[in-house]
């Protein structure tokens, strides 16, 4: 005798579909996964892991995953206990970075024995890249602010008695002898170079919105290479590398002029320290599914523009790099370490964000930016 029918299955077209395959569902995660053999080759990787090591998934199942990480690597280890102890671990801000994936590949792990029987063990890391480069343009934003408050008093209480007292120079320099007129051109030149100093600093004072429009991003990099290559750059290789298909930004042209010409010439004097020939590479791309929390933003930013910069000098000394883009930070004898802060404030004033990896023989300055919204209105602000 037939039992009754649950009323769910009365009508069989209302049957729920079967859900997603478990592979469909990995191939779909953004995080790399892979299932580890006890030998020590993956037996599956998603295309997040492809991606993560640059290699296909034909040549990370043909070796042992040792090949592809730093040597002595921490993961290897959490793989190792998770296989002994039959449990689950984690471990937080592993560097994966190698020359074949791109040196600093900070990432947070997860190792854990495959369910059911299935033998492997499964392993996720995720990138905490981004995360790193929010927290520092947080840091930068907040130190901006407190120069351009700075900047403000320096302008008005400053440059006025430097007026004064340039001013009083000139009147002595002309009844005092020609030797005493090195002390009074020395105190003209010093009141000049204080007042560049303070008008450099202004710059940071200035809060208005961008209005932005609509800007092609390589005519920009165009015309801050042509400025390179007939002055500060005339001496040295400056290769290409752009994406043609890449969508405009939204800025102020003479702003993002400034920035790219900025970051070029410093890659320009950077290269000409180089052991050997000294090179530079501008190269623009695509890049997709980045989008960003910033803190006080309720809605996610999406970032898929990326300008990179890249030269192949002495690189900047460790200790130095997490403060590049602080006011009064330089690797320059004498440089002011203002440029690298403005870069910092108009990149993010644009919405988009700035990042430096370096190492000895290679440092790379990354922008990402966001799409230009294509509204009634051409013009609308950045922020």
């Amino acid at each position: 005798m037939v039992g009754p029918v649950s009323p769910e299955l009365k009508n069989p077209e209302e049957r729920v579909e079967p859900g997603p395959d478990a592979t469909l569902i990995l191939k779909s995660l953004p995080h790399p996964v892979l299932v580890i053999k006890d030998d020590g080759i993956a037996s599956y990787v998603n295309d997040a892991a492809e991606v993560f090591f640059g290699v296909g998934a034909s040549v990370l199942t043909r070796h042992v995953l040792r090949e592809f990480v730093p040597f002595s690597s921490p993961l290897l280890l959490l793989i190792e206990q998770a296989r002994e102890k039959s449990a689950s671990f984690s471990e937080y801000g592993i560097n994966l970075g190698t020359p074949r994936n791109g040196d600093n590949r900070l990432v947070d792990v997860q190792v854990s024995l495959m369910a059911r029987g299935q033998k492997g063990v499964l392993v996720m890391f995720q990138e905490r890249n981004m995360a790193r480069q929010i927290d520092r343009q947080v840091s930068h934003r907040n130190a901006v602010r407190s120069l351009s408050a700075m900047a403000g008093i320096l302008a008005h209480e400053i440059k006025n008695p430097l007026s004064g007292i340039r001013g009083a120079a000139q009147l002595v320099e002309a009844s005092v002898s020609t030797e005493d007129r090195v002390l009074t051109t020395l105190i003209r030149d010093e009141s000049d170079r204080i007042c560049r100093l303070v008008d450099n600093m202004q710059e940071f004072s200035n809060n208005r919105p961008i209005v932005c429009e609509p800007v092609n991003i390589h005519s920009v990099l165009e015309h801050v290479k042509q400025i390179a290559v007939n002055g500060f750059a005339s001496k040295l290789e400056i290769s290409l590398a752009y994406d043609p298909s890449l969508p405009p930004v939204p800025g102020d042209r003479d702003q993002l002029i400034q920035v790219f010409l900025n970051l070029l010439k410093n890659a320009a004097e950077a290269a000409e320290l180089a052991t050997g020939p000294g090179s530079v590479v501008i190269s623009t791309s695509f890049r997709p599914g980045v989008r960003l929390s910033v803190p006080g933003i309720s809605a996610r930013i999406n970032l898929p523009l990326e300008i990179r910069i890249e030269d192949n000098g002495p690189g900047v000394p460790p200790d130095l790099l997490p403060h590049l883009f602080d006011p009064f930070v330089t690797t320059k004898k004498s440089g002011m370490g203002l440029g690298l802060a403005l870069v910092a404030k108009i990149i993010g004033d644009h919405g988009g964000i700035i990042e430096c990896d370096s190492k000895p023989g290679r440092t790379v300055f990354k922008v990402l930016m966001p799409l230009h919204k294509d509204t009634k209105n051409s013009l609308e602000t950045c922020k």
